[in-house]
């Protein structure tokens, strides 16, 4: 079974636009989720994200997300509200416990479900993500930097997805054995998937050294000025190589603008009191025109990976020649 976070190529603007370009627009939003605390910008940025997604064709991503997070920020809510004890409206007293409050009030339950709009919200982006940018791509761009972090990044993409698949594969075969097999628990399947795993990485292990990856570089001495200067000429041309392979997108422009232009948005707001938010005393949230304008920019901007449909050729329009008989009829 094919986790829902895992990617999958798809004709789109979102998955054919540069790493470079997809990261500014996911990373704008996940900014604003940060910068933020009104529950109506942080729900406007959820909202982009899931519209974002949807319109990418990650709508698995997006509802596991969705549900991992919604139940995060439950969690969130639940813990704060019940470790702490500030706020004005008091709803329930429940005398006292040890590291717990003694009453649960309104103001404790808005901020956890703020701080649980936050991780939803940023849970949302990395998923959309995670389904919709090439991991391939963005080692490549990576790989003039760091060589070896750039291998070791390769292989933790590609091994982490076959040990889920293996995950997988092992509990539909301790559901295949039948009725009256004995329930299968989930240690000795983790102790199976671990020894796979360790038996995977000798292997990988095994093959990289063939290649030549255990190898130590020239035993002869060279100086500092002719390290430097290898380097150098690496650095140049894995640049070149990396420069080659990944090509510009004409989405680029599109999310490089609209990730601009939610970060301008982001900062005019803060400018302009569009964050107005208070927990403690009392409830205040804030709907003057800053935010509403700001929250309205960030639903559009969930529309960026819209594809555009080729416009229908209009029909022909029916003239007098259209109504004349031809040549040879009566």
């Amino acid at each position: 079974m094919r986790s829902p976070f895992a990617y999958t190529p798809r004709p789109g603007p979102l998955q054919s636009a540069s790493p470079g370009a997809a990261v500014v627009y996911l990373g704008s939003l996940t900014v604003v989720a940060f910068l933020y605390s009104n529950p109506l910008v942080l729900l406007a940025t959820g909202l982009a994200l899931v519209l974002a997604g949807r319109l990418a064709g990650a709508w698995r991503a997006v509802r596991a997300a969705l549900w991992m997070g919604l139940t995060l920020a439950l969690l969130i809510a639940a813990v704060n509200v019940l470790v702490v004890d500030r706020g004005e409206t008091v709803l329930v007293r429940i005398g006292h416990l040890p590291l717990l409050s003694d009453v649960i009030t309104a103001e404790a339950l808005a901020a956890g479900a703020v701080i649980g709009l936050r991780a939803a919200a940023v849970m949302l982006a990395f998923a959309v993500y995670s389904a919709c940018v090439d991991p391939d791509r963005v080692l490549r761009a990576l790989r003039p930097l760091a060589r070896r972090s750039a291998l070791t990044a390769t292989l933790v993409s590609r091994l982490v997805p076959v040990a889920a698949a293996d995950a997988a594969r092992l509990r539909d075969a301790a559901r295949l054995r039948g009725p009256a097999a004995a329930p299968v628990g989930r240690a000795p399947l983790a102790r199976r998937l671990l020894a796979g795993s360790l038996d995977r990485a000798v292997d990988v292990a095994a093959t990289l050294e063939l290649r030549g990856y255990s190898l130590n570089g020239p035993s002869h001495p060279t100086s500092v000025a002719t390290h430097i200067q290898r380097y150098a000429w690496q650095m140049r041309f894995d640049r070149g190589r990396a420069r080659r392979r990944t090509r510009g997108s004409r989405y680029d422009r599109r999310f490089y603008a609209v990730g601009a232009a939610v970060l301008v948005a982001a900062i005019a707001g803060k400018a302009l009191g569009a964050d107005a938010f208070a927990e403690y005393p009392a409830v205040e949230i804030g709907f003057d025109p800053p935010t509403v304008a700001l929250s309205a920019v960030l639903l559009l901007s969930g529309l960026a990976p819209r594809t555009r449909f080729p416009r229908t050729a209009s029909r022909p329009s029916r003239t007098a020649s259209t109504f004349l008989p031809a040549r040879g009829e009566s």
